[in-house]
């Protein structure tokens, strides 16, 4: 969890510093946060995507191999009942 954290910057910084975190694609709050870091030298915790997987047990279900038919199967239907509708 973070920490709420409230600065004063000089307007003119204030602008660049949005500014700079536009091009980037992050908001100010994030620009920030990857400055203090760099500062620091400490990195920051990268997410890691394999702690999504295998959670769970899929009951031994192979959804995959019937997916063709049950997208066929769900666009026909749809398909009737715009026809009826």
């Amino acid at each position: 969890m973070m920490a709420r954290t409230q600065i004063t910057l000089d307007p003119e910084i204030q602008r660049r510093a949005r500014q700079r975190a536009s091009d980037l694609g992050v908001s100010l709050a994030e620009y920030v946060r990857r400055l203090v870091v760099r500062d620091l030298g400490g990195s920051r915790a990268k997410a890691n995507p394999a702690l999504v997987f295998d959670l769970g047990n899929s009951g031994g279900s192979e959804i995959a191999k019937g997916k063709h038919a049950m997208v066929a199967e769900a666009m026909a239907s749809s398909r009737a009942s715009k026809r009826r509708g």
